[in-house]
């Protein structure tokens, strides 16, 4: 007989408790080129995510593929150094699968980010976005099918998917730390070929700021889980149409990389803040 969802969730999260030896209540997901976070964990203890039961392996380049855990500014944290896709060929109950794993791990703030391109035009190449609200034009919902009460309920609510209590502390945080912090609504679409000028279009119209190809199949299942999620994108490029210049992921990665370390001083500053909170929810 097939091991469920949750037993193999379970496993791995096990497997997780057994080697890191703390006990984290935040976790942070790394986007393209954002992989900076991870070396601001002090005590540091690696899992390559080969080495952890049923979970999925990352293809991408700038998606190292391992989970660091230790402390963030004296906050017990979990980072996930890249992630999956659905571009990729994975299903969306392996894209997600992290998640649960993190929330079997008693993890209960999650900090999603990602590398997306700017539709807004006062958004420019380099900025860190916070993400107010998402529309999933992605793969699908990845709670379709058997529902497992232990995960959540079968239909739960999406109204704040991005907690606007941590927002509030993400943009004090940046204030702090010397630069701005808009917000904007992200979409999602599957990738892995850029978006086409008239897509980007109609996107816009639709009242999208950002598109990119990870982070909502992610925060759909955190929130069933009852997780407070804070969504930061990095605008890596200006989307099609936008900018007259071709797409390429060489540019993604290299803004990414120019970016990570004020994405580092802020989630550092806001790493005791983000665990206070969550302990108080």
């Amino acid at each position: 007989m097939t091991d469920s969802l949750y037993q193999r969730a379970t496993e791995a999260a096990d497997f997780l408790r057994s080697k890191i030896k703390i006990q984290p209540q935040l976790a942070i997901i790394l986007g393209s080129g954002l992989g900076a976070v991870a070396e601001q964990v002090t005590d540091a203890i690696t899992v390559p995510y080969s080495a952890i039961p049923h979970f999925p392996q990352s293809t991408v380049p700038g998606h190292s593929g391992q989970l660091v855990a230790g402390l963030l500014n004296g906050s017990p944290v979990a980072v996930m150094q890249g992630r999956v896709h659905g571009y990729e060929g994975y299903k969306p109950e392996e894209v997600t699968f992290p998640v649960r794993v993190l929330g079997r791990l008693g993890i209960e703030t999650l900090v999603v980010t990602n590398a997306a391109g700017g539709i807004r035009t006062d958004l420019h190449q380099g900025d860190l976005v916070l993400l107010s609200d998402h529309i999933n034009f992605s793969i699908p919902n990845p709670c379709i099918g058997p529902n497992d009460p232990k995960f959540g309920p079968r239909f739960f609510d999406m109204t704040e998917a991005y907690s606007r209590c941590l927002r509030g502390l993400a943009q004090s945080a940046a204030k702090a730390e010397g630069f701005a912090l808009p917000e904007g609504v992200y979409l999602a679409v599957t990738g892995p070929s850029f978006e086409t000028p008239a897509e980007i279009r109609a996107f816009r119209t639709l009242g999208a700021d950002m598109v990119g190809m990870s982070t909502v199949p992610e925060v759909i299942v955190a929130r069933q889980m009852g997780l407070e999620v804070l969504g930061i994108s990095c605008v890596t490029n200006m989307a099609a149409g936008i900018s007259t210049e071709p797409l390429n992921h060489e540019e993604v990665m290299e803004t990414g990389r120019r970016v990570q370390q004020r994405l580092a001083a802020l989630l550092v500053r806001l790493a005791p803040q983000l665990r206070k909170e969550s302990t108080q929810a």
